[in-house]
């Protein structure tokens, strides 16, 4: 599966975040802000870019994902479900004492999760790994990995970013979501990570700067990426936290909350039609 229209990958990225309400509303728990600022993203990648097998999830020559932003785990969990790895109607069963579908990512328990994630910081070096792996057994397939801007206050992330530059993991693709937003308020009010973008670049990175919800941009960065050799590729997405929703859009009290039955009403009307 490879859609290459632009209105269709649009669409995808609606149903991505009409599952992301459905999953946190009715486990009225979860983290539906930062999970809808990467809707569009996720539906480049997991309909057009990465290579990847819904009926072969284990499938050795398959791209890697690693969510870094674990808590984001409703828009994984959607995008997996509506790419067809399992069963959209399972995205109500989120955070449900016997699901699959724990409030993070699981490799072991969700096809399609590459990696367990949830402790910030963490998910570069597994990214990390994958690539290296990739490159001592000649292997073509390509590592993605989605970091919170406010995620990148973690030092771990600075370390593996060395790591990154050093053994030249061209085969790396890291993506910022930079929402501006994280649990305690505004990032450039909290650790003053910017510029992010000249912080990467000096670690030995390839910067693409975009719009995180223009989907074209988004195509085309990822197109850039791939031809980059020698150095990995660190994509700067500009977005906004609770994108598609009215009143979740840049507000930090919906970084980890769920919406009562009349919010979610107006969330999924807002997200194209009927429940």
């Amino acid at each position: 599966m490879k859609i290459t229209d632009v209105k269709e990958l649009q669409e995808k990225a609606r149903l991505i975040r009409r599952g992301i309400l459905t999953a946190v509303y009715s486990a009225n728990s979860g983290h539906p802000g930062g999970s809808l600022s990467i809707a569009d993203i996720l539906a480049v990648l997991y309909f057009n870019e990465m290579n990847i097998d819904e009926k072969n999830p284990k499938w050795s020559k398959r791209d890697r994902f690693v969510l870094s932003k674990g808590h984001a785990s409703p828009a994984l969990y959607s995008t997996l479900a509506n790419r067809g790895f399992f069963p959209v109607e399972d995205l109500k069963t989120f955070r449900g004492i016997n699901s699959n579908l724990q409030g993070h990512p699981d490799m072991n328990k969700v096809p399609g999760v590459d990696m367990s994630t949830g402790s910030l910081g963490q998910g570069l070096s597994a990214a990390n790994g994958m690539a290296i792996s990739a490159k001592l057994d000649n292997e073509d397939y390509r590592v993605y990995c989605i970091l919170g801007d406010g995620e990148v206050e973690e030092g771990q992330v600075w370390e593996a970013a060395s790591s990154s530059a050093k053994y030249k993991l061209d085969n790396l693709c890291v993506i910022v979501d930079n929402n501006n937003l994280q649990i305690d308020g505004k990032v450039s009010e909290i650790m003053g990570e910017y510029p992010i973008e000249k912080k990467f670049e000096s670690f030995g990175f390839q910067i693409i700067c975009i719009d995180g919800h223009n989907i074209e941009e988004i195509l085309s960065a990822f197109e850039v990426a791939r031809n980059v050799k020698g150095k990995p590729v660190c994509i700067v997405a500009k977005t906004i936290k609770g994108k598609g929703v009215s009143y979740m859009e840049d507000e930090v009290s919906w970084h980890g909350k769920a919406p009562n039955e009349e919010q979610y009403k107006k969330a999924i009307e807002e997200l194209g039609g009927a429940l």
